[in-house]
């Protein structure tokens, strides 16, 4: 399986990151990306996916985009400039209109330039979107009207949604623990209704941790919880979701650097 989005390298996995490491390889995890929220845990990621032979990406959280570099893109080309390895997306990016921890202007305008930095560095997007669907759509629709290649993590919306994200913009969905809530049958109609082929798989550790982890921190191993869901939701095996979904992630993301 492919952890598509994790943050390993959080303080909350300090005391235990090498162990938490190895029940995710001993629960069939065979790939984590780490991603980065803000400059500075954009190259904790970093140090960490180069460190522990994971996948990261680098970019500016919604939450973030007040304090986001005035030059983006050469903030950006600083911190996988001499890398020992690239990293494997943007983001991640995006716009919460949930907590407004930046103005709302600000978020869209940060959103533009990174969606625009890694369309110019061909490289995938990860979306980050809360209560904000309609302006997001806008802002793709303007910045990128040929689709865009990336994924909407931990997409929690319905049917409608789904389908315009992954109809007018080609866009994967990041399936997580919601899946596995009681009150997210509207979601699992969802991701029924699209298929497995565009879905990828995600834990968003250390938060959201599935059923019947929830209430604990989150971890990559625990996205077997979410597999086994998405295999009783599409009546077949972890197995297959996990070979379908690593195939999806893989298409998305290329092979590891």
């Amino acid at each position: 399986m492919f952890d598509t989005h994790a943050h390993v390298h959080d303080p909350a996995f300090d005391a235990d990151r090498e162990a938490m490491l190895e029940r995710a390889r001993a629960a069939g995890v065979e790939r984590i990306l780490t991603i980065g929220t803000d400059m500075v845990t954009s190259r904790a990621a970093r140090e960490t996916a180069v460190r522990y032979g994971l996948d990261y990406a680098i970019g500016i959280h919604p939450h973030e985009a007040k304090d986001a570099p005035a030059d983006l893109a050469a903030a950006l080309d600083e911190l996988a400039a001499g890398a020992e390895k690239p990293p494997a997306a943007i983001g991640e990016m995006g716009l919460d209109y949930y907590y407004d921890h930046s103005p709302r202007d600000v978020q869209q305008s940060v959103l533009a330039a990174q969606l625009a930095y890694a369309r110019s560095r061909n490289l995938p997007a990860i979306f980050h979107q809360r209560d904000a669907f309609d302006d997001f759509v806008a802002v793709l629709r303007s910045a990128a009207p040929d689709g865009v290649r990336g994924v909407v993590h931990c997409f929690t919306g319905g049917t409608a949604q789904a389908r315009l994200l992954v109809g007018e913009f080609g866009l994967r969905l990041g399936i997580g623990g919601v899946v596995t809530f009681k009150g997210a049958q509207d979601l699992r109609d969802a991701v029924a209704d699209i298929g497995l082929e565009h879905v990828i798989l995600e834990t968003d550790a250390p938060y959201l941790a599935p059923v019947p982890h929830r209430g604990r921190r989150n971890e990559p191993a625990f996205v077997a919880a979410t597999a086994a869901a998405l295999a009783a939701l599409f009546g077949t095996s972890v197995e297959a979701v996990a070979d379908r979904t690593s195939e999806n992630a893989l298409a998305l993301f290329g092979p590891r650097a």
